[in-house]
């Protein structure tokens, strides 16, 4: 197990856990339109299944919205 930050919030995981699985376990709504920050840094979309999480890290997960009238 290890503790990271999503969004703010502490969160358990069981490890390895990569971005991908964690958007899985996060139930997040419109994965293909989130964008993710690991410890600040944007991570590609091709690389989502690739990077591996640790302990304290902490993920932002972003949506990008138009909007104006």
């Amino acid at each position: 197990m290890a503790k990271i930050f999503v969004n703010g919030e502490p969160q358990e995981v069981d490890t390895p856990i990569t971005v991908a699985k964690l958007i899985e376990l996060n139930k997040v709504a419109e994965p293909e339109m989130v964008s993710v920050q690991v410890n600040e840094e944007f991570v590609e979309r091709d690389d989502f299944a690739g990077t591996q999480l640790n302990e304290g890290d902490y993920v932002d997960f972003l949506y990008f919205m138009g909007g104006g009238c």
